[in-house]
């Protein structure tokens, strides 16, 4: 009776088997007894000689590897479900935490091997399409994208759930998509071709919802023209009317970012991230906060607030959206999350803290390993570290070998800064080739920061070159830009560079006078680099105003330089700057060598020999009128 029951359930399991479980069943069945047969005849031959037996053992064993190999090659899914909760689970660690997901090549080995008992499976081709996103594979990305639409449609899941509006549904989301993937890997044309296409579609079947996407893509793709912000508040304003809050909600990130750029106060960009951040709290879309958070950072670092910057980066590693998501899922594999780290790690770094500048790096390297989709955001911000601490040691071979790096993850900065090697290896002309061209293309860009960075380099170009009457109309030139975009930093940046090109000049007075103005914001948020060379250049101004006054003023002024001197040394020891320390000691030995100090005098100028044998010499300039 029991062998009967048993039957009969062995009877009804093997009638509700797929035709893929089938023959999953018939190939282990087929290994089974090929692996008896094989036993039951090194059984009988068990009493050959000892060297044959021992040959025969380690065949055997190596036909148990690999026959456990091949059954775990062949282990196709048990059953839908089974199959579809590894697909979403892969999909969800790639979304929110990529480093517990597969690795690329063992997610594709499954994929492969899922697809090969039901190749119209279309939610393993659309895995297959986000995992060749991880390693940036166009072809087989675009490859396996539209297999996925072509299984969506040959199975008729669309029509069944959305009758026969389902087939037009997936062509023009299948077009969108297109668009979107041509868009990534910066495919333009092509993606305005796909785009017009799911356009044509979306407004053939009267779709709202799919003609928003497009809109918002429409805009990503002519963002670079100057109406193009008209075609961003409409595309909010039509997402709010047909109650899409997610795209509503991008459209003014985006739109504020825009406005950044343009020059709007900072009250202005914080009361529209305000009214999104309130969609966000409303609908619960935890990864729009977390955008939302990562924008307002480099809102402030853009205007010169990293204090602000910071607060607003460490909020967004505090955030509870941070926490758990799905069964140990982390949400902190997120562009806006590396972005945030990445401000963090340069803030630390302009600031002498390298240490965890390198802790932050590393976390990153372990959080968005290289074939990660944002891996090159912390690569650029390593290599742009990297440069940084090269320059500030005198080491311009080291710095000009980062170049490379660098301009293969941003063009524009790769050769900023390489006019900016060429510039402290004293290759002027050069130098000058080169930013001009850079100039102009930023200017034809509308990238205003990198457009005064250049022309702040330009300056110090033309004054390092004995010609500081013509570095003042780009200096002045630069001091409008930064004051009509609001670029705080950048405008106190060049207000040092215009005070110092008044000392050049002869005027200390007034280069003085300029600098109690500008130096504030340089020393509540600027570089420890850039406050050392602000107090340096304070102590320059005193030691020049004082050759007119009396005695007993002068050598009140001169004491008070050596003060800011001692300074501007403490910032340039914490960022390594030996150059720099060598010019301080130099200007500190001259000046106790006026005020009769001869022990300092001696300390001072021992300390420059060591830093000047140490060192090369490029001929800095400095004021010999005591």
């Amino acid at each position: 009776m029991k062998r009967g029951l048993f039957l009969r359930h062995m009877i009804l399991a093997y009638s509700k088997l797929s035709f893929s479980q089938v023959f999953k069943l018939y190939t282990a069945l087929q290994q089974y007894f090929q692996s008896g047969e094989k036993k039951a005849v090194e059984d009988a031959d068990m009493e050959l000689t000892s060297r044959e037996e021992g040959e025969r053992k380690m065949e055997k064993e190596e036909l148990d590897v690999s026959v456990r190999e091949e059954e775990v090659s062949c282990s196709g899914p048990l059953s839908q479900k089974q199959a579809e909760f590894f697909l979403s689970q892969q999909a969800s660690l790639l979304k929110n935490d990529e480093t517990k997901a597969l690795t690329p090549a063992s997610l594709q080995k499954e994929l492969n091997n899922l697809l090969k008992f039901n190749p119209d499976f279309a939610e393993a081709h659309y895995l297959s399409y986000l995992n060749n996103l991880r390693v940036q594979d166009v072809f087989s990305s675009t490859h396996s994208l539209l297999h996925y639409f072509d299984r969506l449609i040959l199975t008729g899941a669309e029509s069944k759930s959305n009758g026969e509006e389902g087939y037009g549904r997936s062509l023009r989301y299948a077009a969108l998509n297109l668009a979107a993937l041509h868009c990534r890997f910066g495919h333009y044309q092509q993606a305005e071709l796909a785009l017009q296409e799911a356009i044509r579609i979306a407004q053939e079947s009267n779709d709202h919802v799919c003609l928003q996407h497009c809109l918002s893509w429409l805009y990503v793709l002519g963002q670079k023209r100057s109406d193009s912000y008209v075609l961003l508040e409409h595309s909010v304003k039509k997402a709010v009317h047909f109650g899409l809050p997610y795209l509503a909600s991008l459209g003014i990130q985006s739109l504020v970012q825009q406005r950044a750029f343009a020059g709007k106060t900072a009250n202005k960009l914080m009361d529209a991230l305000k009214d999104s951040d309130l969609l966000h709290w409303k609908h619960s879309l935890s990864e729009l906060i977390d955008i939302s958070i990562a924008q307002k950072t480099a809102i402030w670092r853009l205007y010169g607030r990293s204090t602000m910057a910071l607060q607003q980066a460490q909020m967004l590693l505090s955030m509870n959206s941070l926490e758990s998501v799905n069964g140990g899922v982390q949400q902190n594999n997120t562009e806006s999350f590396a972005v945030a780290l990445c401000h963090l790690a340069e803030l630390h770094a302009e600031q002498g803290c390298f240490a965890a500048a390198s802790e932050v790096l590393k976390h990153l390297k372990e959080r968005f390993p290289p074939n990660s989709q944002h891996a090159q955001l912390w690569m650029l911000c390593d290599q742009k570290i990297q440069f940084d601490r090269a320059m500030n040691d005198g080491k311009f071979h080291l710095a000009d070998s980062l170049v490379t790096g660098i301009t293969a993850l941003n063009s524009m900065e790769g050769v900023y800064r390489k006019a900016v090697v060429l510039q402290a290896q004293n290759q002027m002309t050069e130098a000058h080739k080169l930013l001009q061209k850079l100039l102009t293309h930023c200017q034809k860009m509308k990238n205003t920061e990198m457009v005064i960075s250049v022309l702040l380099s330009v300056a110090e170009l033309y004054w390092r070159s004995s010609s500081p009457t013509i570095a003042l109309p780009v200096l002045l030139q630069a001091l409008a830009l930064s004051k009509e975009y609001r670029l705080q930093y950048l405008a106190s940046e060049t207000v040092l560079n215009l005070a110092f090109a008044q000392l050049i000049l002869g005027i200390p007075e007034q280069a003085l006078s300029l600098l109690h103005m500008a130096i504030e914001p340089v020393l509540a948020d600027g570089a420890i680099l850039d406050k050392g060379r602000a107090m340096f250049l304070v102590a320059k101004c005193q030691v020049a105003s004082a050759a007119s006054y009396e005695p007993p003023k002068k050598a009140e002024a001169l004491e008070a330089a050596i003060e800011n001197l001692n300074e501007a040394k403490n910032y340039f020891a914490k960022v390594d700057c030996k150059e720099r320390i060598r010019d301080v000691v130099y200007f500190q030995a001259r000046l106790y060598h006026t005020l009769g100090k001869t022990q300092e005098r001696n300390r001072c100028a021992m300390l420059f020999r060591q830093l000047h044998q140490e060192l090369p010499s490029h001929g800095v300039p400095l004021i010999n009128h005591l």
